[in-house]
């Protein structure tokens, strides 16, 4: 585990920000595909190998050069990217993920990593600036045997969390408050005004701005929309952050350099320190005022004052966790009474990242266990459950549903893995859920059948289906580089039935800072 011996400042000075990279080391950490699509998919998928063919396929060339004439050209036709809906609660709170068109993923990052665009961009994101807003998001490069999310959690902690706790000696009161749907409501013709200015982008809408291509590209993978930027992708996040620096940079221009508040932001987070709640409102006024030019609002349900910084700097859910740590020598004796534990505290803080911690902690305990507890079922009817509440956690409680299930007899775990199975498909729109779900119902030994909509989980299974749709494409050697058979570099049946803990373990390095 990272030793916190290590000083903060020390992790600062050796964190380096992707913008701060070259242009062609730029390019060759965001094609890879963890920046490609940022999610945690069973080690089975994954999509290197299209992106290097289709980047070996399109050389210099856009995909642009390799379309059909309208009206039959990427941006003329839906499902062009690919979406993965992920449900937030089991029931109605449903988030979209987008995996961007390999070609026009591949043609943007080219364009935007050319020499001098990337200059440009560097230079873009020194000049806007603020020393009124203060960013903590700053995009990181990993070291070595990290992963992108990882460095992330470890840069929130660093700049934001323990920056918050500072500025509560300079301040007694505090305004948080985020974006309502950040990526889905940002205006994409704000990308070129970002990266050029307004009256430069108002004047100039060809591809000789930088800007404009990128608006373009974004555009023509979601049938023309200007309205959202895809979200999944190390390089959207980019983006955003371009966006949003902007935004930052006009507010400074509206709040001028008083020094009697501080603002804060991670991403599409703001956190207004001031000494009172009528200065507070008064800057948070400002903040949506500037980010309703881009397209963007604040949601009044999370927008919370407080006269204890610390308090509200730490969130509930972490405080709520650290009780909890070690739930396993208090009151909760036997193993049910632990997942009852978990399960309330799933029902406070679904989908946060204690939780996932939490799950975390509970399956590599769990791992160890060696006896068929008396109430088995009822276990596992509890961890399922706590999928419904949660699915984001849901690749931790698989481990542990894999788990308790293998400590079954035989005869009743085809039995226990049919009912898990039908329950998890109960839940509406979670084709990430299901993806884990036939990680582990197809492991050695369980065999189970899956049938699955999610064509991610069809193509796994052999079955011929597509992920883009490619019938723009002209090119034969291009739509062969999108076979999406080559997304599967292994097998479910190849894997064990119990998962390895460190096969679950997204959050383990950096658990003390989540």
């Amino acid at each position: 585990m990272w030793c916190r011996s290590v000083s903060s400042e020390e992790h600062t000075i050796a964190m380096q920000r992707i913008i701060d990279l070259d242009a062609e080391a730029a390019r060759a950490y965001l094609i890879r595909p963890e920046c490609y699509f940022r999610s945690d998919f069973p080690s089975y998928i994954s999509f290197a190998q299209i992106l290097q063919d289709v980047d070996n396929v399109l050389g210099d060339r856009a995909y642009t050069a390799l379309q059909k004439p309208t009206p039959e050209r990427a941006s003329d036709l839906s499902g062009v990217n690919y979406e993965i809906i992920s449900t937030k609660d089991g029931r109605f709170g449903w988030r979209t993920f987008e995996l961007i068109h390999p070609a026009i993923y591949v043609t943007l990052l080219n364009a935007l990593c050319d020499p001098d665009n990337w200059k440009l961009l560097q230079n873009r994101f020194t000049s806007l600036h603020s020393n009124t807003v203060e960013c903590t998001s700053h995009l990181i490069v990993p070291q070595d045997g990290d992963g992108h999310d990882e460095t992330q959690i470890l840069n929130w902690w660093l700049r934001h969390e323990q920056r918050s706790l500072e500025l509560s000696l300079e301040y007694t009161h505090v305004l948080k408050t985020d974006v309502t749907n950040c990526y889905g409501s940002l205006y994409t013709h704000s990308i070129p005004w970002a990266l050029h200015g307004f009256e430069e982008s108002k004047a100039d809408h060809s591809d000789k701005l930088i800007g404009n291509t990128i608006d373009r590209h974004i555009r023509n993978g979601r049938h023309g929309q200007t309205n959202g930027i895809t979200q999944g992708s190390v390089l959207m996040d980019l983006i955003a952050e371009l966006v949003l620096a902007y935004v930052d940079h006009e507010i400074s221009q509206r709040l001028g350099h008083e020094n009697d508040f501080h603002i804060l932001r991670y991403r599409d987070d703001y956190s207004v320190f001031t000494q009172s709640d009528r200065r507070a409102a008064e800057i948070v006024r400002v903040i949506s005022d500037c980010l309703r030019r881009v397209g963007m609002q604040l949601g009044a349900a999370k927008t919370s004052e407080n006269t204890n910084i610390v308090e509200a700097t730490i969130k509930p859910e972490k405080l709520a966790g650290i009780q909890l740590e070690n739930m396993d020598i208090t009151q909760a004796k036997t193993v049910q009474k632990q997942l009852l534990r978990l399960h309330a505290f799933a029902r406070r803080h679904p989908n946060s990242g204690a939780l996932n911690r939490l799950s975390d902690s509970a399956f590599q305990r769990i791992s160890k266990l060696a006896e068929t507890p008396k109430d088995l079922r009822v276990q596992v009817a509890i961890v399922c459950d706590i999928a419904v509440i949660s699915p984001r956690t849901f690749p931790a409680l698989s481990g542990i549903i894999a788990k308790l299930i293998s400590l079954a007899s035989t005869a009743e775990q085809s039995d226990l893995w049919s009912k898990v199975q039908k329950k998890m498909q109960r839940v509406p729109h979670n084709g990430q859920q299901e993806i884990w779900l036939q990680r582990v119902t197809r492991a050695k030994g369980v065999g189970l059948n899956f049938d699955s909509t999610e064509p991610i989980c069809q193509i796994v299974a052999g079955e011929s289906t597509q992920l883009w749709n490619n019938d723009w494409i002209t090119d034969p050697a291009l739509i062969s580089a999108l076979d999406v058979r080559k997304i599967v570099v292994g097998s479910p049946e190849d894997l064990e039935a119990v998962p390895d803990p460190a096969e679950l373990s997204l959050f383990r390095k950096y658990a003390e800072f989540s």
